[in-house]
């Protein structure tokens, strides 16, 4: 990631939840989206499979009134810090059985943006005190998403 990414990246982290990150936090959120992206792809792919259909739509990612709040608190976040350009580089996923249509792979950017806003949120919830998130915090904040995507 360029030294631009990663100001920007300390920038949002530091507007959607006070917290300072640094780079070794960039490389776990990285891995953080990859897996929930793959993740949110797997359940897309069973719907659209179930639905009889040979790409993923839009309307089979599961997005969650949460997720779509978050999403919506990241479009004026990134008014401010304009972190989407970078999210779209990160937006990549393996190749699927079922292929994501144009406009499915244009949501990416801000469902990984959504995603960032509700990780910066979560380390608040869970650790209300915290300025610089550890490797303990990521794991447990991981650990709530994993339950829950």
């Amino acid at each position: 990631m360029t030294v631009i990414g990663v100001s920007t990246f300390e920038r949002f982290f530091r507007a959607a939840a006070s917290l300072d990150v640094d780079k070794d936090d960039l490389k776990r959120y990285s891995e953080f989206v990859d897996d929930k992206l793959y993740d949110l792809l797997t359940v897309a792919q069973a719907v659209a499979k179930a639905n009889r259909r040979d790409t993923v739509e839009p309307w089979d990612l599961p997005i969650t009134k949460g997720l779509q709040e978050s999403i919506h608190r990241f479009r004026r976040l990134d008014q401010e810090v304009e972190l989407k350009p970078i999210l779209e580089q990160l937006a990549k996923h393996p190749p699927l059985d079922r292929p994501p249509t144009e406009e499915t792979e244009e949501r990416y950017p801000e469902i990984l943006g959504g995603l960032t806003v509700a990780l910066a949120e979560t380390f608040k919830v869970v650790f209300p005190e915290l300025k610089n998130p550890q490797t303990k915090h990521w794991e447990t904040a991981t650990k709530v998403f994993d339950l829950l995507l």
